[in-house]
């Protein structure tokens, strides 16, 4: 029972993963393009459009390979991430089915929800200094901070351990509806999908199109929280001074207006996101079935 346990956890988290890395290898060229756009307010066509220009034209003057520049060190950041996440759910869905008495079934529909925020919490919580490491990388001049260990030793010295964690609580607030409903999106497309087709499994493009569904309608609830969260996390090389959630979302509207302060760049994450999304959903879901297969090959042959 104990080695069917732990085969179970390493076949999530080398799921998780691979999710994550490619997912995220999957946009980067897209990620290249937020630079151009983090000043402005544009229309989903627009950004599109740009976007399409951006990269043809990165791709004639730099070469191909050009276009995933910084993502290893994106990689760093996502890889445990997206492993801690998903394995989380794995276990959280398990707990949660026998907490309510659903073993082997699927979960009703508010804690699926749950199971789903519980897993983004708690990959944010052990991860979160990397991704405010990656945050601080993104807005500085290359000549500040030389690589990831530079960061966290030149944060520490000058302004403590706790910045590390600056922003952290928006962090959370946001992982809460965007974890919890990208996740419940997902298993309630896949059961419907269930239901009506008579189907076990759904195929390969439709698990695309349940994940995009289900980053969709996650980043956009939670986007306004993002926002906030970025700010916080770079407020102390940008001049500026954010002491709370509140205050930060009352300074961001005061000086930008509503929709174009804390939905700025959203139009970018409904390009990226639900293809980024779709793809971890996806390659989580097959790489668990190809590692069950080949287990269980291993132990007819034994």
């Amino acid at each position: 029972q104990g080695n069917q346990e732990n085969k179970k956890v390493f076949n999530s988290l080398v799921s998780g993963a691979l999710a994550g890395a490619v997912a995220k290898t999957a946009v980067a060229p897209l990620d290249r393009t937020k630079i151009m756009f983090q000043g402005e307010f544009c229309w989903l066509l627009q950004y599109a459009l740009e976007a399409y220009r951006l990269i043809y034209r990165t791709y004639l003057n730099e070469g191909f390979w050009s276009l995933w520049r910084g993502n290893s060190a994106t990689m760093v950041r996502v890889i445990p991430y997206a492993a801690i996440q998903f394995c989380a759910h794995e276990e959280y869905k398990q707990l949660l089915g026998s907490y309510y008495g659903f073993q082997g079934k699927a979960l009703t529909p508010f804690p699926r929800f749950i199971a789903g925020s519980l897993a983004g919490t708690t990959a944010a919580m052990l991860t979160y200094p990397l991704d405010m490491v990656r945050a601080r990388m993104a807005v500085t001049p290359k000549e500040m901070y030389s690589n990831i260990v530079h960061v966290f030793i030149r944060i520490s010295r000058e302004e403590g351990l706790k910045t590390l964690y600056r922003g952290f609580t928006p962090t959370i607030l946001g992982v809460i509806p965007y974890a919890g409903l990208s996740f419940f999106t997902y298993e309630t497309l896949k059961k419907l999908h269930a239901d009506h087709s008579g189907k076990l499994q759904p195929s390969p493009p439709e698990r695309l199109l349940f994940g995009a569904c289900a980053g969709l309608i996650g980043q956009s609830a939670s986007y306004p929280l993002d926002v906030v969260r970025r700010r916080m996390q770079t407020a102390g090389v940008m001049g500026h001074t954010y002491s709370s959630i509140l205050l930060t979302m009352q300074e961001i509207i005061r000086e930008e207006g509503l929709i174009r302060g804390l939905y700025k760049g959203l139009s970018m994450n409904w390009v990226k996101g639900p293809i980024a999304v779709g793809i971890s959903f996806t390659t989580f879901d097959l790489t668990q079935i190809l590692l069950r297969k080949l287990q269980h090959s291993t132990n007819v042959e034994r």
